[in-house]
């Protein structure tokens, strides 16, 4: 007995050893940044600019908002692949200053919103590319010593590896002439206060550098005076804070949330901001959406594109290839699975049990599943977890054109059966629709699909409840399976955000066919089995420990 308590000590010291010496590598660097080496690098020939990405902060695992480590590592893995160098402020002060010449495929990279988390969890990804980042601050949480956010003390210790560089996005942040989803006049909201009633918000409201403070009505309730001292207050109190905690301003600003191509949504109110911007910074970031800036901007008027938690990695690549009309890499992921089918349109990742459809900027992504022209009577299920906004399908009996096919697919929340031709047979919401109803770009969707054909009849079940039970189809002759993403639409984003990529996500997809007395052969199966389903689970296990254990550490 003595013996296997031994043991059972010895295991757990080796484990709890193993994560301290993770953990360790995990949240401290060792090494240095070293610049690009102009003599080693190849320098544009033409203005192609630098593309500017900006994430708003980074968490382990990752929320609705912050991307995870994974995701993170992912995608700089593919930016690095693809041929990306990051440059720093001075470089893009010294490009529109001095005519100063950037790598062919310049990259600059940010993190806003100043988070610890952040900090935490990008250095070790940033060390691993190679890669400079800038990471903003709110000047309030240094004053305010907010632990949750790097203060004074994390900037200089940060300075010293030389892996970032510093930013603000302002003084602090804040909204006014705010309304919520029932159009009442809510007013003035806190950064907090906003989090906090979030979910009952519409689009109307503003930033409060942005415009006039407006009542209810929509009229201002203050001045020009009134309304220029405000401004300027900020600015001169944002300026007082950087130079007594660090020092001095920062010479990048991020204007929040301007995205007008001016310096807010009222022209009075962006001359003010204008004025304030260039007295104090070297260069602003002023929309948002489109990665490029070439000499044709203004140091002044930058713009970035902020990657959502849940891009894929060849959504972001997609959005860079269609900016900057420049090759990239795409991630394929697990090449052997992928071999069983063919890429029509899009691009595809595989991983695990999970297939990313990523489609074309207003299109969409394609695949067929090889072997399946002779396909009759077959069922399909899968997961589908692309967000709500959005078509994800599978098409049965389709021939190599796509002109004669049975679609059944989730578009935008809705079950839509269609034909050849285009002909809809049937359409059925999923979530009962309102007059104030309207999906988000960043609204989540997860549904189980399950699609049998039998003879000329189609049966669908969704999350486990059938929808159509032997719906008469014209469709006879056998044919291909294919899955298929697709663009939703315009939607708005309490973020103003622009996109036309969407990524499909099918997991667990299995084709079945009949065989008689309740049996099914397999046609085909993209489930976890055996070693590799013994792998995922334990990697699982790791995560949770890991997460527990940096909770705790």
């Amino acid at each position: 007995m003595n013996t296997k308590k031994r043991i059972r000590t010895v295991l757990e010291a080796i484990i709890l050893i193993a994560l301290f010496l993770f953990v360790i590598k995990k949240l401290f660097t060792f090494t240095t940044y070293q610049p690009y080496n102009e003599e080693e690098t190849d320098l544009q020939t033409s203005d192609s600019g630098f593309i500017a990405i900006s994430y708003f902060g980074v968490a382990r695992e990752g929320t609705e908002t912050l991307i995870s480590e994974e995701v993170l590592d992912a995608q700089l893995q593919a930016l690095y692949d693809s041929g990306y160098v990051t440059i720093s402020q001075q470089d893009i002060w010294d490009y529109y200053n001095k005519g100063k010449k950037l790598p062919e495929k310049s990259l600059f990279l940010m993190f806003e919103d100043g988070r610890r988390d952040t900090v935490v969890f990008a250095e070790k990804v940033t060390e691993k590319y190679n890669y400079l980042s800038t990471i903003m601050t709110y000047a309030n949480k240094l004053e305010q010593k907010d632990s949750a956010f790097i203060q004074p003390k994390d900037m200089r210790s940060l300075e010293k590896n030389g892996y970032w560089e510093f930013g603000t996005n302002g003084y602090r942040l804040s909204y006014i002439n705010v309304y919520n989803k029932d159009n009442q006049y809510l007013g003035k909201l806190t950064a907090e206060e906003y989090q906090e009633l979030q979910e009952s918000l519409g689009r109307d409201y503003n930033h409060y550098l942005m415009d006039y403070i407006r009542d209810e009505n929509r009229i201002p309730m203050e001045s020009y005076a009134q309304m220029k001292d405000r401004i300027d207050g900020d600015y001169n109190k944002m300026e007082e804070i950087y130079t007594d905690k660090v020092g001095k301003v920062p010479d990048l600003y991020v204007l929040m949330h301007a995205n007008t191509g001016r310096f807010g949504e009222n022209e009075r109110v962006s001359s003010i901001n204008e004025s304030n911007i260039k007295r104090m910074f070297s260069m602003n970031f002023n929309r948002e959406s489109y990665a490029v800036n070439n000499l044709s901007n203004s140091i002044y008027d930058l713009t970035r594109v902020q990657p959502q938690a849940y891009w894929h990695t060849n959504h972001l690549l997609m959005r860079i290839k269609d900016d900057t009309n420049m090759p990239v890499k795409w991630v394929d992921g697990d090449v052997k699975k992928k071999a069983d089918w063919e890429q029509m349109d899009g691009i595809s990742e595989f991983s695990g049990d999970e297939i990313y459809l990523t489609c074309e900027s207003k299109a969409t992504g394609t695949l067929r599943l090889k072997g399946s022209e002779h396909f009759k009577d077959v069922t399909v299920a899968t997961e589908l977890q692309g967000n709500a906004l959005g078509k994800q399908g599978i098409y049965l009996r389709a021939d190599k054109d796509l002109t004669d096919y049975l679609f059944v697919a989730i578009e935008n929340e809705e079950l839509v059966i269609r034909t050849s031709g285009n002909k809809v047979l049937y359409t059925e919401p999923l979530t009962e629709k309102t007059a104030d109803t309207e999906l988000e770009l960043k609204d989540a969707s997860n549904h189980k699909l399950v699609v049998s054909l039998k003879g000329n009849q189609l049966t669908v079940m969704i999350d486990d409840v059938t929808k159509i039970e032997n719906l008469e189809v014209p469709v006879k002759e056998k044919g291909c399976v294919y899955l298929q993403s697709g663009w939703g639409g315009e939607a708005y984003s309490q973020r103003n955000l622009a996109d036309d990529v969407y990524d499909g996500v099918f997991k667990n997809v299995k084709v079945t066919q009949a065989t008689g007395a309740g049996e099914e052969t397999v046609l085909y199966d993209n489930m976890l089995h055996g070693t590799e389903k013994v792998f995922a689970d334990v990697r699982t296990f790791w995560n949770n420990l890991v997460n527990l254990f940096v909770e705790t550490f």
